[in-house]
């Protein structure tokens, strides 16, 4: 059994348990210990040589023995690397069970070895509570043949050999098997977290996009009406669209390397400059109050806050908003709460859309909750994150 090293890649450098080869460096080690434990045939081909058997007896042996060495490295060897189903291990383990009791009563003593491979196939390939009662099984029939041809001695010795080898083959059996689970995980977790990565990435460029071009698109539509008569100020427009824009750039670049982390206070000010160039009546916090709050519940606001004002100035048709931050304590702790209200209509959708579902993933992940919906005036969205208290944090907790 080979360690399981790895190199820069993350690849294994030698073969584990319970891998396949994957170059003919790999193919040769293994060929090499696989040969090591042959040694055993060396008395069985001995007695096809010099045994004295009649011709045909001899053809039967040889045959015999190759059908037996074959389906042994089959079942042990391969199945290590790629394992068969159930069905196919007993068949091949049925096969072995078979043949090794008919060539040793048949022959002679010389093909009692042979039961040391069956103790190991059974060992390494079935499950634990079979091989618990196949492996003192094959024992007792070695030790019953060696009786019939007097051979006491040999297949007392023998006895020991087949019952020890084949529980600790149990054990590299289980190790190979656990091997390959975690294999199948790994490669799970990696799926995993693929998708999760590809969830970050499509709520970022939504949550990005969606309110960069909003904004780009009502500047537009402000510089279009103001250019006949006023170019000073459409040129002004023009040049917060070039700004807007360049800044969109710089975020999609941040959000697709991972390293987006937006900031409650530089959300704050683009959304009063959103909502104002929307000709909303925005009532907005100028310096938020973030002591003990985490970098990702931070974050999360500042996410719910973008995703907010962009439903207002795209789908509510609201001429007045109103955000608020607030520190509450509640039943579950001291929580900061983000309060954004408008008297709009909040949208002709019927149900969350992405912006929304995208939100209450991020808060969950930031212990927070998230309400929306519509209310008597208008539409209300409320985050909240936890936040520690003033004590908390003079203490250090």
């Amino acid at each position: 059994m080979s360690t399981m090293t790895e190199d820069r890649q993350g690849m294994p450098k030698h073969t584990p348990v319970g891998w396949p080869p994957r170059n003919r460096r790999e193919l040769l080690v293994k060929t090499l210990w696989i040969a090591v434990w042959l040694v055993f045939l060396s008395s069985p081909v001995d007695d096809l040589v010099n045994g004295g058997h009649s011709t045909a007896a001899t053809v039967a042996g040889a045959l015999g023995l190759t059908a037996f060495v074959g389906v042994y490295l089959t079942l042990v060897f391969r199945n290590m690397g790629r394992p068969f189903d159930p069905r196919t291990v007993l068949t091949l383990g049925g096969i072995l069970g078979v043949l090794a009791p008919v060539l040793a009563s048949t022959l002679g003593s010389a093909w009692l070895g042979l039961f040391v491979y069956l103790s190991v196939a059974f060992g390494a390939t079935l499950p634990l509570r079979a091989a618990y009662w196949a492996i003192p099984a094959s024992g007792v029939v070695m030790y019953l043949i060696g009786l019939r041809f007097h051979e006491e001695k040999e297949a007392r010795g023998l006895l020991l050999l087949v019952v020890l080898i084949g529980f600790a083959m149990t054990g590299v059996g289980q190790l190979v098997r656990t091997t390959i689970e975690l294999r199948k995980a790994r490669a799970t977790v990696a799926q995993l977290a693929a998708n999760e990565e590809r969830l970050r990435l499509a709520r970022d460029l939504h949550d990005l996009l969606g309110h960069s071009l909003s904004l780009i698109t009502l500047k537009s539509e402000l510089a279009g009406r103001m250019l006949p008569g006023q170019p000073d100020k459409a040129a002004q427009q023009v040049a917060d669209i070039e700004q807007v824009s360049r800044q969109a750039l710089v975020d999609v670049r941040e959000a697709v390397t991972g390293y987006r982390r937006p900031r409650l206070a530089a959300e704050l000010a683009g959304a009063q400059v959103a909502l104002t160039a929307a000709g909303v009546t925005a009532e907005v916090p100028a310096e938020p109050d973030l002591t003990g709050v985490a970098e990702e519940s931070e974050s999360a606001l500042a996410w719910s806050l973008r995703e907010a004002v962009t439903n207002v100035v795209r789908h509510s048709g609201a001429d007045a908003c109103v955000v608020r931050l607030l520190r509450l304590q509640t039943l579950d702790g001291p929580v900061l709460e983000l309060r954004v209200e408008d008297n709009g209509s909040g949208g002709s959708g019927k149900g969350p859309g992405n912006g929304l579902t995208g939100l209450t993933e991020r808060l969950e992940k930031a212990g927070g909750t998230l309400e929306a919906g519509r209310v008597k005036h208008g539409f209300r969205l409320v985050a909240r994150v936890p936040a520690a208290t003033s004590a908390d944090v003079v203490s250090g907790a």
